[in-house]
């Protein structure tokens, strides 16, 4: 697992320049302020353009840019929301301001279809990525030394980090919180912008295919039992019956509405719980094994280690009292 705020420097605030290109998507521009700029949180947030000022975005009005490239240059973190000439080569002072960030050091982000402007600036090559589901073929044509993922939400390859839709563009920037400070800290952030506190990068994109409204199937209410009841040995008869519905039934559904399977779900919520438990008790491995019903404390571990890249301990230590 990556250390706490990469790339941050010690008692300052951890840099993000969000750098907005001529037509930015808007929802996607906002999406870091959201999540990373908050009074409690030790992150300095800007909005950045190739130059300072007035930028066009693509449903027709302006935000301001309060910084130029430099700032992208000198940044922790940069994250490129999506804009609308994405298939056109970035300007050259654009991509060498991003290729200067990352050799020094910047860990670089970027949200659905500005994922072809990392690739342009030739930041992508030999590296796994993802964008939006309708472009993934596009990307790889264009590119062909990325190794596209058509079904990622999000790919984290180290000090490059991709996403795929916009609604996805929520899950990276919660992703990098969660890298930086911990469960506790993103799960109160995702509660407070109501969002689903994590989602596995691995997960499905929701791709087109027939979908049913959750509130119809009574998926979420079924969820949240489920989140309050992760001690208890769940299996999809257990999520079936309290959704009302044969084990096939809810398996198809589950995976048509989640991306993923209900099991690989469980497994998630339990790591994710278990997570802030470490962060946020003093109790002992054992005890959050059985908390999260993960069973033997050897299971528990193999299944942390797999889903985090290290041990219950050594992540305690990490993130404990952030």
């Amino acid at each position: 697992m990556p250390s706490p705020t990469a790339s941050a420097r010690p008692g300052l605030a951890h840099r993000i320049a969000v750098l907005a290109l001529n037509g930015v998507a808007p929802l996607e521009v906002g999406i870091p302020f959201q999540v990373f700029d908050r009074r409690d949180l030790p992150y300095d947030v800007t909005l950045c353009g190739r130059d300072a000022g007035s930028i066009a975005t693509d449903s027709g009005w302006t935000v301001n840019a309060t910084h130029a490239l430099d700032a992208v240059i000198a940044a922790d973190t940069v994250i490129v929301p999506a804009f609308r000439d994405f298939l056109a080569e970035p300007p050259d002072d654009v991509a060498a301001a991003l290729r200067e960030a990352n050799r020094r050091g910047a860990r670089i982000a970027s949200i659905c279809t500005a994922a072809f402007a990392l690739a342009s600036a030739g930041l992508l090559d030999g590296r796994r990525a993802t964008t939006h589901w309708r472009r993934t073929d596009e990307l790889a044509r264009r590119y062909p030394n990325v190794a596209v993922d058509p079904a990622a939400l999000y790919i984290d390859d180290g000090d490059i980090i991709t996403s795929a839709g916009v609604a996805s563009g929520i899950d990276l920037c919660l992703y990098l919180l969660r890298r930086d400070h911990g469960a506790a800290i993103a799960n109160a952030v995702a509660r407070d912008l109501v969002a689903s506190p994590h989602r596995e990068g691995g997960q499905a994109q929701f791709i087109a295919r027939p979908s049913v409204a959750t509130a119809r199937t009574g998926l979420g209410e079924t969820l949240e039992w489920a989140l309050t009841s992760l001690d208890k040995p769940l299996a999809v008869a257990d999520l079936a019956a309290h959704a009302s519905r044969s084990a096939r039934s809810f398996a198809r559904i589950f995976t048509d509405e989640m991306g993923t399977s209900p099991i690989k779900w469980l497994n998630a919520a339990r790591v994710d719980q278990a997570r802030e438990l470490l962060e946020t008790t003093d109790l002992t491995v054992d005890d959050i094994a059985v908390r999260c019903g993960l069973g033997t404390p050897a299971n528990f571990r193999r299944h942390f280690r797999r889903a985090t890249g290290t041990t219950p301990s050594s992540y305690r230590r990490m993130f404990a009292g952030t």
